[in-house]
């Protein structure tokens, strides 16, 4: 069995213009650079014969894919296994200093592989993982599927990059995100492979 992942971040939104710390508790729609961003995507890949189109629960991610549903007819279903990690008590705030230093003590915790670290009321890397294994699963049997859109969140888009190519989790800062930047996987015998790696060309000449 052979399948295609286009995996994409959701738009911009202004608590990400902000520098306000949003997560899986955080349901925020999508600014208008936002929207440039979706559009920009969709009209650099409107041509791919996509058979779904997956997002998280959250509003920002079904905003950034919805032209092709509405103009394209591409069925579109909702896993919570690809919801963004939770911030915990982080969530909704500003990142002022102790913020800032708190998610720096955070990810050196995780870059020690020390995985099952969490924000208060938050979840760790370990917990992100168990649900989006599940979520793969679940795609992975709808075998009659082959090209699949799959968007998501920035966090979240790294640990399911680690955990798919065979990358420790604590190296997940080696995948680069912006909003709407594309990873492309292919999936042929129980093994998937990057073979589009950040691409960011859509983006070019957006503010």
């Amino acid at each position: 069995m052979r399948k295609t992942f286009y995996f994409i971040r959701h738009g911009q939104t202004d608590l990400n213009l902000k520098g306000i710390v949003q997560g899986r508790g955080v349901n925020t729609s999508l600014n208008e650079n936002g929207r440039k961003q979706a559009d920009a995507f969709f009209n650099a890949y409107k041509h791919i014969s996509f058979d779904k189109i997956y997002t998280s629960t959250l509003v920002r991610t079904h905003q950034t894919v919805e032209q092709f549903e509405q103009e394209l007819g591409v069925s579109r279903e909702d896993l919570v296994g690809l919801d963004e990690i939770s911030w915990g008590i982080y969530e909704g705030k500003v990142q002022d200093e102790t913020i800032m230093q708190g998610f720096h003590d955070l990810v050196s915790a995780w870059r020690n592989n020390d995985l099952d670290v969490h924000i208060e009321n938050g979840e760790s890397p370990n917990q992100l993982v168990k649900r989006q294994k599940d979520a793969i699963s679940y795609i992975l049997s709808k075998e009659d599927e082959k090209t699949i859109l799959v968007c998501m969140h920035g966090r979240a888009l790294r640990i399911m990059l680690c955990h798919l190519t065979g990358t420790p989790v604590s190296n997940m800062d080696e995948f680069p995100h912006t909003n709407t930047s594309l990873y492309v996987l292919s999936y042929e015998n129980d093994k998937f492979e990057i073979i589009d790696h950040y691409n960011t060309t859509h983006l070019e000449g957006l503010e």
